[in-house]
């Protein structure tokens, strides 16, 4: 079942880089007290992903957080080596949380999976975006095609 507007993040956990190499992030610890713009990207270093999706949280970062959000965070079925290197080569610095989602455990969980097989990528993420508060997805677009449903401009309503 695919999640929708109004429900809980299902429980789970991420790979992300820490200081002493990586570690977990858990669910509660990403979502609970906090609101959260959460995007998923169908592969790190891709053309779209790489050059106009992941740039237009970047490019946009002081608005969404001044609409009061907390983390911005972009989540791929990528591992945390490939994400932290994507994130260093755009540049996120600690704007945006790289989040690997390695084996696609979470993204199942969420049922936003996507099977790449006839590109070659296995299964990966669908293209989506969503406002997370205290755990309670507010907003969710699924994107099928490019990134215009899940940028931060119509994520975030940024003109």
């Amino acid at each position: 079942m695919t999640i929708k507007t109004g429900d809980q993040m299902p429980a789970g956990s991420f790979k992300v880089m820490g200081a002493e190499g990586p570690k977990d992030v858990t669910s509660d610890e990403l979502f609970k007290g906090k609101k959260v713009v959460l995007f998923s990207v169908p592969g790190a270093f891709t053309p779209t992903c790489s050059n106009q999706h992941l740039p237009s949280y970047l490019k946009n970062y002081d608005a969404v957080k001044a609409q009061g959000v907390d983390t911005i965070a972009c989540v791929a079925v990528n591992d945390v080596f490939v994400m932290n290197a994507w994130g260093k080569d755009k540049g996120v610095g600690d704007k945006i949380m790289m989040l690997a989602d390695g084996n696609g455990d979470y993204t199942k969980k969420l049922g936003l999976e996507l099977d790449g097989t006839k590109f070659g990528l296995g299964t990966r993420g669908k293209r989506f975006s969503m406002i997370v508060n205290n755990g309670t997805v507010e907003k969710l677009n699924v994107d099928e095609g490019k990134y215009e449903l899940t940028g931060a401009e119509a994520t975030c309503s940024i003109n």
